[in-house]
């Protein structure tokens, strides 16, 4: 694409004007970034970020302080620069997988705007990706100046956003593969995954019978995984035996009379055996 100037405003940087300069250096490789608030710069520029006080995406003009906004998702949360930005932006930074793009919105847009607009509910509490730019900030003891630390939290930016896509393709990926074993397996409560596969979230959303994963792991053994009663629980639909809590070789497969039987965790989550063969046999005895 032709060489772009991108202007967004000068001074302190927040989340939504860091993310949609890190966002737009992975589609323009030539621009030029200038950081002001003087209206006839702003008005020459190809594309605006957070300053201007306009809404016009035909212009590439990407701004939420004017009255009354700049619109807001049906869920209630607000647009901010970022979020404005990705609804013109998004698909093409995520190579026209709108499943992608509806993802790190979900998972990183709307929570940035979120808070960059003051709307807090359903925000998770604890350190932000949001107050994390906002430390890229020079302090006051410091000399440092606010161009150079914004360019260093587009960098951090620009790292975070690559793996944000990432994983939103990898889990669109496992979604389908998760999807399929559950279709093939041959018992509905012992789900079988040929490789590892992120599987918690398209289990409970397609299968309420599963009780038991599958699975070979990166050294060549097999485990099998408890599925939780809802994604993020400590509590199981059904937990492993009470009588494998914490044992591990000769003492497991005394117990399981497995003889590659390896270890079973002491909060009866996931165990493993050496074959897939008897992985599926503890399967067999947990299911009793």
């Amino acid at each position: 694409m032709n060489h772009k100037t991108i202007v967004t405003h000068n001074g302190n940087f927040h989340a939504d004007d860091v993310f949609s300069v890190a966002a737009l250096k992975s589609i323009f490789s030539s621009f030029t970034l200038i950081r002001t608030r003087d209206l006839d710069i702003i008005a020459k520029a190809d594309i605006v970020i957070d300053v201007g006080g306009e809404y016009d995406p035909e212009t590439d003009r990407f701004d939420h302080h004017q009255r009354g906004g700049a619109g807001e998702r049906a869920n209630g949360i607000p647009y901010s620069s970022f979020g404005l930005m990705w609804q013109k932006y998004g698909l093409y930074i995520c190579q026209g997988n709108q499943d992608v793009a509806n993802a790190v919105d979900a998972d990183l847009v709307s929570t940035i705007d979120a808070i960059d607009c003051g709307h807090v509910k359903g925000v998770p509490e604890g350190i932000s990706l949001s107050q994390t730019i906002s430390m890229f900030n020079p302090t006051w003891q410091e000399d440092s100046h606010f161009d150079s630390c914004f360019d260093e939290a587009v960098d951090f930016a620009s790292r975070v956003l690559t793996r944000f896509i990432a994983t939103a393709n990898g889990g669109m990926s496992a979604k389908t593969i998760v999807a399929n074993a559950i279709d093939k397996a041959q018992d509905p409560r012992v789900i079988v995954l040929e490789k590892y596969t992120p599987w918690k979230k398209t289990v409970h959303a397609l299968s309420e019978e599963a009780l038991f994963m599958i699975y070979p792991s990166g050294t060549g053994q097999w485990r099998i995984q408890t599925v939780p009663v809802e994604p993020g629980s400590f509590e199981d639909r059904k937990p492993l035996p009470k009588k494998w809590a914490g044992l591990s070789d000769i003492a497991l497969q005394d117990e399981t009379g497995i003889d590659d039987a390896m270890f079973c965790h002491n909060g009866l989550f996931i165990a493993g055996a050496g074959s897939f063969e008897s992985t599926m046999k503890m399967a067999v005895i947990a299911l009793q």
